[in-house]
Formats: structure tokens, C-alpha cells, sequence
């Protein structure tokens, strides 16, 4: 029933809607009003039929202006262009492109079915963000000049975040360096409903003529300000909440583990970037962005504060507030313990596993009260629970002070244990990798009373590692003894600490230069086109990157038969990569087969050519 209500409702909004128009372009004449009935009508029926098939999937269409012919080719009035946007995320049976191949096919027919005419062309969510990675905003733009025939909410959300950006850049180009779409619609969880979550990073570098904090004031108002308009253009009345960080304080707050920060970077789709958003993204995926010591003080300090306020605050901002009291301090314990700041969802699970069943640290009852916490949070945020009763929120804040006081037992539990741990953990991890470094220099075994002679003849005298780290060493030893006697105090262990991340830095450093000279001797590097593409030959299994330069690096897998010809290629990915040359050791001598050219040229096309001395 509440489907036949929507359908009907679609109906009514489709035979008041315009038709799209680039900017600039005159009013539709009066003696085409005619014309666009019948077409409303076809799109009508066009929809029923799509989404009868695929309404789970769907998440929107939208008929487009008319594209422009080519050079020398007649414009074709009759056209109807389509765009439909379809959700990819639950796809696992058959790959993204497939899946693309199969519904347009799909949507041809269906199209067919009603008008010759009607030209779909289906889009799906994972590429068009891909093409935001890329830089790449044709589509955004497209989407934007659209009028929306079904929209689940991505639509709407594109097109005023795309207008507001162009509105944006068009009066500040030279000051913003990216402007990201954000939250829950970057997942493909977006609602006719849902906030639209934009942010705008501005280059205070080179400020001269005011002061950083008046350019941000001065930029946000105006920036917000165009929200608006941008909502009233549209006619779109979701929220626009747009944040606006000048690039300083944006650094900050990478450096502080801010996890808000964290998630923007791991979810967020730049609309627009200068160079900035990508890098950092890449950078958070291979773990080089971890927390500060200012940023667990930072998180451990929030509860308090918030806990204040929740006993002065309206109801539903209490709810919000005990969620945040609770979790913030949690994450700030598992940033203590060594972990980066967990997703909400994740910090439950991951405080009883570590706090409770591994360390038992913590009793099993106050990680129920935090799990009860963000699981009432949820059903709030989703109407799955219409409201709270004043009793329940005193009961969780009553649950959240008991949490609370606990926490910070839990962390005075995790600094001893940690100050424990830190003088032998140290010692064993700098005495483990100068074993690993030895072990690549054909050095097999060494004893811990040769360990210091060994490393100054075989790594110092050979000049393979600068002299000044045998002075490291030995401090770190001697520290160890100490500790042992109990002679050494906190603040020569910070001492110690940073000797030693100097000497394992630079020890990790040798043997990654020493494996990559390694992996270089086991890959063929060729072209195709205008891509360039590698495979890394292994004992039994070949991997296959097709694109070195995307950054979403398209990584496939074979088997090496034993005449030297690959298997057929399967899916793989960056993980399965570094585990597998994390357990196989690259082989000395790699001999490349004929059959792998040939292998080459069923793959990629005859016109592939091989790279020689890259």
C-alpha cells in the first residue's frame, strides 16, 4: 500500500516537473508543452517498469538535457536521455563492470519496450565516485542540469552539492583546495531526508592582507551563504551543512587523530581537489596518519566535560551527549593500548576483545553499558525508536558516570601496564629486525652476547648502516639492564624510545630497499595503449597490477604452471599482495618463459610491448 501511495506520488511530482535546461538557455515554448506531456508520460512508464525489476537497487533517474552531436552529425530532437544510478555496494556474485553490462542491457530492452526513442545509460555508484577520485567531474555535472524522475536522495544531494561547488570556486577558486562530499551518502546511504554533508578546505598559506582566522570567517559566511542560495535554486530542501577548515587547521587536525577528520578522509568524495584530499586519503590507507599523545589526552578529557552538560541539556541533546561522553574516552583507551581510532561501531567489539576476553583488563558489564549506549543511538537515528522516556535518560546517565569513573581506572591500568611492556618490548623489537637485517645479509644466526660485534662488523664497518646507530645500540641495551635493576626512570625510557624508533627506522629502510632491488629482478613491466601495466613473477602465483598509475590499483592474481604459462586471471587485491610476499620469498633468479609474452598479448591485445631497463 505505502508503495502504490509513493508510486502515485512519483507520478504527480513527474507531471510537474520541468524539463532540464542547460544555464543560459531560453523557457520552453508554449507550442512544445504537448510534446512534453507525452515524454512525461513515457519517462512514467519508462520508471514503472525499471523499478519494479531493480527498486532495491535504483537509486535514482534522471532525464538529462539533450546531448550535444558531434561535428558534422544532425541534432536528433527525439532523443530522451536517461541516466540512472544504480547501488553496487551488496554486489558479490559478479564484478562491478558485469554488473554494469548486465543492467544496461537490461535497461535497453525495458526502454525499447516503451519508446525507440529513450536512451538510458546506467551508472553505477562506485564508478562515479571513482571518477571523482580521478578528478574527473563530467558526470557531476550532468547530473546536476538533470531532472530527477525517481531519487532516493543521491540525486538531489549531487546536484546541490555540484551547484554549490561551481557557485563556490566560480568567486574562490585560488583560495580552496578541496571540496568533499561527506557522511552517509558517500556509503550509499542517502535518504529524501538526510542531511547533506559538504566540506570546503581553504589555503591560508599565503595570507597577507588579513589575518588566517578573518579570511576563514569572512570565506565561511559567504560560502554558507551560498548554500542557501544553492538550496533555492534547486528547490532542494535538504540541509546543506557545509564546514568549512582553513588548510592549517585542517593539518592540525590530522595530526591530532581528530576521528572526525579520520572518517572524512576514509569516506569523503572530493568534488573538487587541488592535489591535497587524495594524498591524504592514500596516506591514511597505508597507515602513515596515527594518533598523537595530545590527541588520547584530547579524547580522555571530553568526558568529563560532557557528562557536565548532559545534566543540563534538553533530553535528546543528553542522549547525544552520554553517546559521545562514553565513546570518545573508549576511543581514547584503545589509542592508548596502540590502536587508531575505531569507527563507532567498531569500539564496542573491539573493547571487549581486547579490554575484557585478551588483557582482562576491564569487567565484561561496562562494555554492555557502552554496546546498550550506541545500539539506542542507532535506533534513534534511524526511527527504529521514536523517542526516549525521561526515566531511560536518567538511567544512561547514571550507566554512563558508573562507565565513565571506570575508564579511568582502565587507563591508569593501561599506563602501567604499557610502562612495563615499553623498556623489554623495545629492546626485543630493535634485537628482532637487526636478526631480520642480518638474516637478508646471509647471516643466519647470531646469539644475544655477539649481537653488538656482529651488527658494528657485518652492518657499521661494511657502511651499510651510518655509524652513530652502534652508540644506539648500546644505549638500548644498557637501558634494558637497567630497567631490569630497576635504576631507570620514565623520563630516560622517552629517552630510549627515541633512540630506538631512529635506529628501527632506519633498519626497516635497509631491508625495504634491499626487497624492492629484489622485487624489481621478479617484474615485467609492459605497455598497453596508453596504460602501463606489471606483473610480479613469485614461485607458484603471478600478480598482475593493470594499472600502475590509477591510484585504486586494479590488482589480479594467476597460477605459474610449471612450463611458465599463467592460469587464468582472478580478482585479487593490495592485502592478499603483502601477505603473500610476506610468507614467499622472492626467488633469487626469475626466468621469464616464452609463453608468458604470449600470456601478454591474450590479456592486453597484440600491440602490448615490454619494458627494458625501466
Amino acid at each position: 500500500m505505502a508503495k502504490k501511495k509513493q508510486a502515485k506520488k512519483g507520478a504527480e511530482e513527474l507531471q510537474k516537473m520541468p524539463m532540464p535546461r542547460a544555464p543560459g538557455t531560453p523557457e520552453i515554448p508554449k507550442e512544445a508543452q504537448e510534446k512534453l506531456k507525452e515524454i512525461k508520460k513515457k519517462l512514467e512508464k519508462f520508471k514503472d517498469k525499471a523499478l519494479e525489476k531493480f527498486e532495491d537497487y535504483i537509486m535514482g533517474l534522471t532525464l538529462l538535457p539533450p546531448p550535444k552531436p558531434k561535428e558534422g552529425e544532425k541534432v536528433n530532437k527525439d532523443i530522451i536521455s536517461v541516466l540512472i544510478l544504480v547501488d553496487d555496494s551488496d554486489s558479490k556474485k559478479m564484478s562491478k563492470y558485469e554488473l554494469r553490462e548486465k543492467l544496461q542491457s537490461i535497461m535497453e530492452t525495458t526502454a525499447k519496450e516503451v519508446d525507440k526513442n529513450i536512451t538510458p545509460d546506467v551508472v553505477i555508484l562506485s564508478e562515479l565516485w571513482q571518477n571523482c577520485y580521478d578528478g574527473k567531474n563530467d558526470l557531476l555535472q550532468l547530473i546536476s542540469m538533470g531532472a530527477p524522475i525517481h531519487d532516493t536522495g543521491m540525486l538531489q544531494a549531487i546536484k546541490i552539492s555540484e551547484i554549490h561547488k561551481t557557485m563556490v570556486l566560480k568567486k574562490f577558486e585560488k583560495y580552496i583546495v578541496s571540496y568533499v562530499l561527506a557522511g552517509s551518502l558517500t556509503q550509499g546511504r542517502a535518504t529524501k531526508s538526510s542531511d547533506i554533508d559538504v566540506w570546503v578546505v581553504i589555503d591560508d598559506t599565503d595570507v597577507k592582507k588579513m589575518t588566517r582566522v578573518e579570511l576563514k570567517d569572512k570565506l565561511r559566511a559567504i560560502i554558507i551563504g551560498m548554500g542557501v542560495e544553492a538550496g533555492e535554486i534547486t528547490g532542494i530542501k535538504n540541509k546543506l551543512n557545509i564546514q568549512v577548515y582553513i588548510l592549517t587547521d585542517f593539518w592540525d587536525s590530522l595530526k591530532e587523530a581528530n576521528p572526525i577528520i579520520f572518517t572524512l578522509l576514509r569516506d569523503g568524495v572530493p568534488f573538487y581537489d587541488r592535489g591535497m584530499f587524495m594524498p591524504w586519503k592514500q596516506m591514511l590507507r597505508m597507515g602513515k596518519i596515527k594518533p598523537s599523545t595530545e590527541a588520547i589526552d584530547m579524547f580522555m578529557s571530553s568526558g568529563d566535560q560532557m557528562l557536565n552538560r548532559v545534566k543540563f541539556a534538553l533530553k535528546n541533546i543528553g542522549m547525544e551527549d552520554i553517546y559521545y561522553a562514553i565513546l570518545t574516552p573508549s576511543q581514547a583507551a584503545l589509542m592508548l593500548y596502540g590502536i587508531a581510532p575505531p569507527a563507532p561501531r567498531e569500539t564496542a567489539e573491539l573493547m571487549r576483545d581486547i579490554f575484557v576476553k585478551k588483557e582482562k583488563l576491564i569487567e565484561a558489564k561496562y562494555v554492555d553499558i557502552l554496546e546498550k549506549n550506541i545500539n539506542i543511538r542507532k535506533d534513534l537515528e534511524h526511527n527504529a525508536k521514536k523517542e526516549i522516556s525521561g526515566k531511560e535518560v536518567d538511567q544512561l546517565l547514571s550507566d554512563a558516570e558508573k562507565y565513565l569513573a571506570r575508564i579511568k581506572k582502565l587507563f591508569t591500568q593501561i599506563e602501567k601496564m604499557k610502562e612495563e611492556e615499553d623498556m623489554i618490548k623495545i629492546y626485543d623489537n630493535v634485537i628482532t629486525i637487526i636478526r631480520d637485517v642480518l638474516k637478508s645479509e646471509g647471516i643466519e644466526r647470531v646469539g644475544d652476547v655477539e649481537i653488538v660485534s656482529t651488527f658494528e662488523n657485518e652492518l657499521i664497518a661494511k657502511g651499510l648502516i651510518p655509524a652513530k646507530y652502534l652508540r644506539s645500540l648500546n644505549e638500548i641495551i644498557k637501558a634494558k639492564k637497567d630497567y631490569e635493576e630497576k635504576k631507570l626512570t620514565k623520563q630516560e625510557v622517552e629517552s630510549v624510545k627515541k633512540e630506538s624508533r631512529g635506529l628501527i627506522k632506519v633498519l626497516v629502510e635497509h631491508i625495504q630497499r634491499k626487497r624492492g632491488r629484489e622485487l624489481d629482478r621478479a617484474k615485467i613491466r609492459f605497455k598497453y595503449g596508453e596504460k602501463f601495466g606489471e606483473v610480479l613473477l613469485l614461485d607458484n602465483v603471478a600478480f598482475v597490477t593493470q594499472d600502475i598509475d590509477k591510484p585504486e590499483k586494479e590488482i589480479s592474481k594467476a597460477s605459474v604452471r610449471k612450463d611458465g604459462r599463467l592460469d587464468a586471471l582472478q580478482d585479487s587485491n593490495l592485502e592478499e599482495l603483502e601477505k603473500e610476499l610476506s610468507r614467499t620469498k622472492v626467488p633469487a633468479r626469475v626466468f621469464i618463459h616464452e609463453g608468458i609474452f604470449e600470456d601478454l598479448k591474450r590479456l592486453f591485445g597484440k600491440d602490448v610491448q615490454i619494458l627494458v631497463n625501466y
